[in-house]
């Protein structure tokens, strides 16, 4: 005896192609899959590794050593002033990669998009990742997709690996810092931490604090070309630039003094600061390096540096010590010193 079927009860499990929203299907492997890729993300990313849509990107690379990075962005919100997840994930990854004295040649990324995401803030993201990319000419050479419930990713996260090539005569590291070092920021420090909070909590100030999320590899590249002996060099991120030091003081045994009235601490951010009790040394920075000197070399590169938009402020911020190992201290504006230490938590989650 057979069943009959009326065709008016069948439904599709699939959703409907036309759609200003992420739907689950979008992470199926199937034919909505196929339409998310073609339609929003290979239109901004276009390049002929990427066109290969092969289970792998062949791309040329010098014989030598490489520098690899990965990072995973979960900043919150996804669009803030200055930027989006989409810039700084790209910006966070190619400075990784710069601050190893590579010189990036490729990216990859991977997206975990949540059910419902609003396609237009989808593209406005990748937007701006391919303007980041293109800007610091380091294409997006593979990528991925994946879908989940809502409620399961706060709208978008975002993983990219970096991929530099390493100069053997350019090789700082985390290491090498030594007493007679100057400590130099490239620019002013707080802004991104301080961006994001604002645009978190809807925190309205006198004005508009932006994010400083940019390359900094343009930075590392005046300095390489002066051929200044560079021993460290850190992107001030999570922690800020007190964390960083404290990275640095640990894994090259020295110690660090810092002097207060020499910090770039905008007005608008030191104010912003001063009212919610944060320390902005250990606000994040996406678009700020510390740079570790011998002390003779200090004001070429200083002068390198400020000819840059982004090292237009570069400072002497301290110097490194053969006493106090493994310390990093502040010399405060009264006088006195106090030791900086690490924080035992984040002041600020979610800022990248």
């Amino acid at each position: 005896m057979s069943a009959s079927v009326n065709p008016a009860a069948m439904s599709c499990p699939a959703p409907l192609e036309a759609t200003d929203r992420v739907q689950l299907g979008h992470g199926s492997g199937g034919r909505l899959s196929a339409q998310l890729v073609a339609r929003h993300f290979l239109p901004h990313f276009e390049n002929p590794a990427l066109a290969q849509l092969a289970d792998a990107s062949i791309v040329s690379v010098a014989v030598g050593e490489v520098a690899i990075s990965t990072d995973s962005f979960v900043v919150q919100p996804i669009e803030f002033p200055g930027g989006n997840i989409g810039s700084l994930a790209v910006h966070g990854t190619l400075n990784d990669v710069a601050m190893m004295g590579a010189r990036a040649i490729c990216l990859t990324a991977g997206f975990v998009l949540e059910e419902g995401l609003s396609l237009a803030v989808l593209d406005r993201v990748i937007a701006e990742m391919a303007r980041a990319s293109r800007e610091a000419g380091v294409p997006i050479v593979a990528g991925d997709t994946k879908v989940v419930e809502r409620g399961k990713a706060d709208g978008l996260y975002i993983n990219t690996t970096g991929l530099g090539v390493v100069d053997p005569n350019f090789r700082p590291g985390p290491s090498r810092a030594r007493a007679g070092d100057v400590v130099i920021v490239s620019g002013p420090i707080a802004r991104h931490g301080m961006a994001i909070m604002a645009a978190r909590e809807g925190m309205q100030f006198e004005s508009a604090i932006t994010s400083d999320s940019a390359s900094l590899a343009p930075l590392v590249n005046l300095l390489r070309d002066i051929s200044v002996d560079v021993h460290v060099l850190r992107d001030a991120t999570r922690g800020g630039v007190a964390s960083a030091l404290n990275e640095i003081a640990v894994a090259s045994g020295v110690g660090i003094e810092i002097d207060e009235g020499a910090l770039p601490v905008p007005g608008d951010v030191r104010a912003a600061c001063e009212m919610l009790g944060l320390d902005p040394l250990y606000v994040a920075n996406e678009g700020v390096m510390v740079a570790f000197i011998p002390a003779d070399q200090a004001e070429a590169a200083l002068h390198a540096l400020r000819t840059h938009p982004l090292g237009a402020e570069a400072a002497v911020i301290g110097r490194v010590l053969a006493s106090h190992p493994r310390i990093v201290a502040l010399r405060t504006a009264l006088g006195g010193t106090r030791v900086i230490d690490v924080l035992p938590g984040d002041q600020l989650p979610r800022i990248c």
